[in-house]
């Protein structure tokens, strides 16, 4: 049997783990705390309409204790926390193991490769709305779980891609493997980042760009930038994705922030600089106009340093 490592058992790892497990899959998380204590006490809970369940046991272990060699590893961390799992992904991994990272900053699954080298890393990203409710338990807000990887060039193909990918629809995860996923990933990013910038700019929740006006104006014009970058880059989406992800907003529940936005304004890390600086950045390298994330970006650098004076 195929082994799955999820590295971070939150909203994200600890869904799609949980999934994996009721299927029957072999499965390891790596947790920590008081969410690790609980899962181990009573299981791992997922709170989700219509399909409610939990599994228990769950086999999970801080990062110090793991032993095993997985054939596939989720990552499924924030950004900022990746620098950490390099030594872990190289300790426990074995010649044939795959690595998916599945967060929200576009390009992680090249820059992981190169710290890497000898083990395959896809890129990846994952669609579901859900955070940790509480210890050992996760809630989901939606009806969608969608995982998309894939490799980067035509000569990394494996075919035990393919075998994932079917493990994952049993186990009733959509998404599978994608034709392009640079393309993929950075319709994702479209998304997440453009609301995150633009909600941390205005201070709002998902409400405020609901409504005609300033704020949704300036959601319009950072998607439209990431667009710009991805015609620079020689990616070309197949849909209108200022029509798609305003369709996505349009979705939400009027106070749903994201977990950047969460993240900032309780002074923790946050992933600000994948989502929003790194985009400047890009920018400037490609010699791309993206005033809109400028803007953002001057305006939350000067939060950030009144934050740590502070």
């Amino acid at each position: 049997m195929r082994k799955y490592l999820i590295i971070g058992a939150g909203g994200t790892g600890g869904t799609l783990g949980a999934y994996l497990v009721r299927a029957g899959k072999d499965v390891s998380f790596i947790a920590r705390g008081e969410h690790l204590a609980a899962m181990r006490r009573q299981g791992l809970r997922v709170i989700r309409t219509g399909d409610e369940f939990t599994v228990n046991p769950v086999k999970a272990c801080p990062m110090e204790e793991y032993r095993d060699r997985p054939d596939v590893i989720f990552v499924c961390v924030k950004g900022y926390s990746l620098d950490p799992l390099i030594p872990f992904i190289r300790r426990v991994a074995h010649k044939n193991t795959i690595v998916i990272p599945i967060l929200n900053i576009y390009g992680t699954g090249a820059a992981m490769q190169k710290k890497l080298p000898g083990i395959l890393v896809l890129d990846g990203c994952i669609y579901v709305a859900a955070q940790l409710e509480s210890p050992g338990v996760i809630r989901m807000s939606g009806d969608i779980l969608r995982v998309v990887f894939g490799v980067r060039s035509a000569e990394e193909f494996h075919p035990e891609l393919k075998e994932i990918e079917g493990e994952l629809a049993s186990c009733g995860i959509g998404g599978g493997l994608s034709e392009d996923i640079r393309r993929d990933a950075l319709m994702k990013f479209s998304y997440v980042s453009p609301q995150g910038a633009c909600g941390l700019y205005y201070g709002v929740s998902a409400g405020a760009m609901q409504q005609e006006g300033e704020c949704r104006n300036f959601f319009r014009e950072l998607v439209h930038e990431i667009d710009l970058l991805a015609q620079a880059q020689g990616i070309c989406f197949t849909e209108n994705i200022v029509k798609r992800n305003l369709d996505i907003l349009d979705s939400l529940k009027p106070d749903m922030t994201t977990s950047m936005q969460k993240d900032i304004a309780a002074g923790k890390n946050s992933e600000a600089d994948g989502l929003i600086f790194e985009v400047v950045r890009t920018a400037h390298r490609l010699h791309v106009r993206v005033p809109a994330y400028e803007k953002a970006a001057e305006k939350l650098r000067g939060e950030l340093s009144e934050q740590k004076a502070y």
